[in-house]
């Protein structure tokens, strides 16, 4: 590969894979018994841990709490161990209040909020590698400079929630790459809905079992 060739003459990105390919995922939900819902995604050197409490009732001030919907509550974080930097970040440093922001537009999207009046549900997240963005970016291709899209969608209805580009980018092209991040997206969610779905099925199958044996 000569110079900085984002593509080899063959076709293939600086980490092996093709243009359209995803890195490996990985993930696993239930990791922290104390939470109502959790999981741990691994996505090549991306791994993040997210935790969910509740619904339960509004915590915090009164005049909070929402008659018609529930209050989503999302931070944000690394681990102190996770950057370059070896030095603690505070919770509220620049990066940590952006993705905060960001997950709270998303979920406060995709959450039916209707269903769950005058309560809250808290969502953790904690970043455990700090290398590469949210999209598929390996981290010398994000360093490269260009345009950066990062796109989030409801899978069965293509409908974006989350929508935001960094760098310049030719309208000739926006359609190309629209397309293929909400192609991405549903790559994810196969393989995602796919751990749900077995996972269910074990935890299904491991009551049934307690109560039988009861």
């Amino acid at each position: 590969m000569a110079g900085l060739e984002l593509l080899s003459d063959q076709g293939f990105r600086i980490d092996g894979r093709r243009p359209h390919e995803l890195r490996k995922i990985e993930c696993r939900l239930g990791v922290f018994r104390q939470a109502d819902g959790s999981a741990y995604i691994e996505q090549g050197n991306t791994k993040v841990l997210a935790a969910v409490y509740g619904p339960h009732e509004v915590r915090g001030r009164r005049g909070k709490a929402l008659h018609d919907k529930v209050v989503i509550n999302c931070q944000y974080s690394m681990a102190t161990f996770s950057t370059g930097e070896r030095k603690r970040r505070p919770r509220g440093d620049r990066k940590s209040q952006e993705m905060t922001m960001h997950l709270q537009q998303t979920f406060n999207a995709a959450i039916l909020t209707t269903l769950y009046p005058r309560s809250q549900i808290d969502i953790f997240v904690e970043d455990l590698f700090e290398t590469t963005s949210i999209v598929d970016f390996n981290h010398f291709e994000e360093s490269f400079g260009g345009a950066e899209v990062i796109v989030a969608t409801l899978p069965r209805s293509d409908q974006i929630i989350f929508l935001e580009m960094n760098g310049r980018l030719h309208e000739d092209h926006l359609t190309a790459v629209m397309d293929r991040a909400i192609a991405g997206c549903k790559d994810v969610y196969h393989i995602v809905d796919r751990v749900v779905r077995e996972h269910v099925s074990e935890r299904s199958a491991a009551i049934g079992s307690e109560i039988n044996n009861g």
